[in-house]
């Protein structure tokens, strides 16, 4: 993996703390997403490094390697081992030299114990006292996406295509998923190296807020407004779900503003329970009659007058 500066991706500094890394992730995401910018190659490739410098500083444990190695970030535990494995070894090897005569203690410096990481630390010197015996295998690099959801599109099983690391992906998205939530797909992400396994792709869901409908879990909430004769006198009303079913729900005389109805297995569909939907809360307004004509004020007043 080409090294880059993650914090400077990201316009960071190493002080930026784990809310300052989602902000400016998200805020560039926007930016540079390869649906806003089709023909745009640096801002794929910009995409795909912003990707990678969150995916990365958005883990504590991974922020943490990030900060002490660098660029060997992902191998450096490794190297400290192998390092102290070498000092170890060289001082056995110095201890044991008798008469200009060079020996070894079962176990001790054999070829097999190197990988070629560890000679690339120390370069050729090291090379000529060693034979490679095969490369040890890295999982490649995970990626990490947005996708952005209208409530209609997240409640509906669909399928879409997305562009990582300049290939189109169509993956199928299940009804009922929830804003936030984040699914992988495992071998999606970069190339492993020297034969290892692919890296995964994470995909973060963000759902967008509906003009009409509020969602709570798999339960949704909507308002309607009456007339105030139907709250008075009770009456049939239509409801129109978030689906587009249109519904008939009875009125009970003498209902007050606020009352809340609820219409079982008419809310948000649960996610992969095919059948299964959570309830729709429909909170009644009333709407006061304006602009009464003469008879109206006097057929009102008759019943305050009754009332009192």
């Amino acid at each position: 993996m080409a090294y880059i500066d993650y914090y400077k991706i990201l316009g960071l500094n190493r002080s930026a703390s784990a809310e300052d890394i989602k902000k400016a992730y998200r805020k560039l995401a926007r930016k540079l997403h390869p649906d806003l910018n089709p023909n745009d190659k640096d801002a794929q490739q910009r995409f795909q490094e912003l990707n990678e410098a969150n995916e990365v500083l958005s883990d504590p444990e991974k922020r943490a390697k990030y900060d002490k190695f660098g660029e060997n970030w992902e191998h450096g535990e490794e190297y400290e081992k192998a390092q102290q494995q070498y000092r170890q070894q060289q001082q056995a090897w110095g201890d044991q030299q008798t008469g200009g005569r060079t020996f070894f203690t079962e176990g001790d410096f054999s070829e097999d114990d190197f990988s070629d990481f560890f000679r690339s630390m120390f370069g050729s010197g090291f090379s000529q006292r060693t034979q490679s015996h095969g490369t040890r295998k890295y999982k490649g690099g995970d990626y990490q996406a947005e996708l952005h959801l209208t409530m209609r599109q997240a409640m509906q099983t669909h399928q879409q295509t997305i562009a990582v690391d300049g290939k189109n992906i169509r993956i199928t998205i299940p009804a009922g998923v929830e804003d936030g939530q984040k699914i992988r797909l495992s071998g999606y992400g970069q190339q492993g190296v020297n034969g290892g396994p692919n890296g995964d792709l994470y995909i973060t869901f963000l759902i967008d807020e509906d003009a009409k409908f509020k969602r709570l879990g798999d339960d949704l909430y909507m308002q309607l407004t009456i007339n105030l004769y139907t709250a008075v006198l009770g009456g049939d009303v239509t409801v129109t779900t978030i689906d587009g079913q249109q519904l008939k729900m009875k009125v009970q005389p003498g209902t007050q503003p606020g009352t809340k109805a609820r219409l079982k297995g008419k809310g948000f569909p649960v996610y992969k329970k095919d059948g299964q939907a959570g309830d729709l809360y429909v909170t009644l307004n009333v709407r006061i009659p304006e602009n009464l004509t003469q008879r109206e004020k006097e057929l009102f007043t008759l019943l305050s007058n009754i009332g009192q």
